[in-house]
């Protein structure tokens, strides 16, 4: 009875908690309000502004939060409350919270050397937000979590540790980083079309992503099955794919 009774839960949540995220119409599965999530990234927020190095340089500040401000006003999304930050670190990378709260590292201008370029790289942080990718990565581990203690009551407690060792190799490779690699490919297509509706020219992606292949090249990657994120060539292939979607809505910003 207890096995069927979590069972029926996971069925519940399946029934009313699906969505569909902007542009792709892909569906998903939240569990998580959007309060609670604007929650998170407020929390979240706080502890990074108090941990890390914020950058004072005024002129990355400002192109931050200029080309920032344009991709937010083309996602339309009023409840948001986006705030765009530069921390001082030579990593090249940005990362988006839950909510909107953004994050770029001085590295990043290693590759990006106009608004063109930082308008991908903005659009694609947008885009994780306003597709819901972090609640809805959260959403999978409550559901995870749950289907393991299905299992768990269903096999008996002596089987634990086995299931515990057999659902987090089953559940990493072949369920949260196959869908942590397609919320990026997803932010990637998201996040072209944010950038072109905001004027910005989406062609420069493959340059972009073209750069940051060169860089990455005599670095030490996992294989691509084993990674969180898609390879480079895999994303140019995609991008070049999706590009005169992306061009088109360029095209009717200018008019």
């Amino acid at each position: 009875m207890i096995v069927k009774n979590l069972f029926l839960s996971v069925l519940l949540f399946m029934l009313t908690a699906c969505s569909h995220s902007p542009y792709t119409g892909r569906k998903q599965l939240i569990l998580v309000s959007p309060g609670q999530e604007m929650q998170m990234g407020l929390q979240a927020e706080r502890q990074i502004l108090t941990h890390e190095p914020i950058s004072h340089d005024a002129r990355l500040n400002a192109m931050v939060r200029r080309v920032g401000s344009r991709i937010a006003r083309a996602a339309n999304q009023p409840n948001y409350q986006w705030e765009f930050h530069v921390i001082n670190s030579k990593q090249v990378n940005a990362f988006c919270l839950p909510g909107g709260k953004i994050f770029v590292y001085t590295g990043l201008f290693k590759v990006v050397s106009n608004e063109n370029e930082l308008a991908i790289v903005l659009g694609h942080e947008v885009a994780h937000a306003i597709a819901r990718h972090g609640a809805e990565r959260v959403s999978m581990m409550e559901l995870g979590d749950l289907a393991k203690k299905i299992a768990v009551r269903a096999a008996g407690a002596k089987y634990q540790n086995m299931i515990n060792q057999a659902y987090g190799i089953g559940a990493g490779y072949g369920v949260f980083l196959p869908y942590s690699r397609k919320f990026e490919y997803e932010a990637d297509e998201i996040g072209l079309y944010l950038a072109a509706k905001a004027g910005y020219d989406p062609r420069v992606a493959i340059e972009f992503w073209n750069k940051m292949r060169a860089m990455s090249q005599n670095m030490k990657k996992p294989p691509e099955f084993a990674s969180t994120h898609p390879s480079d060539s895999h994303r140019i292939q995609r991008l070049q794919a999706i590009m005169p979607r992306a061009v088109a809505i360029y095209n009717q910003s200018r008019r």
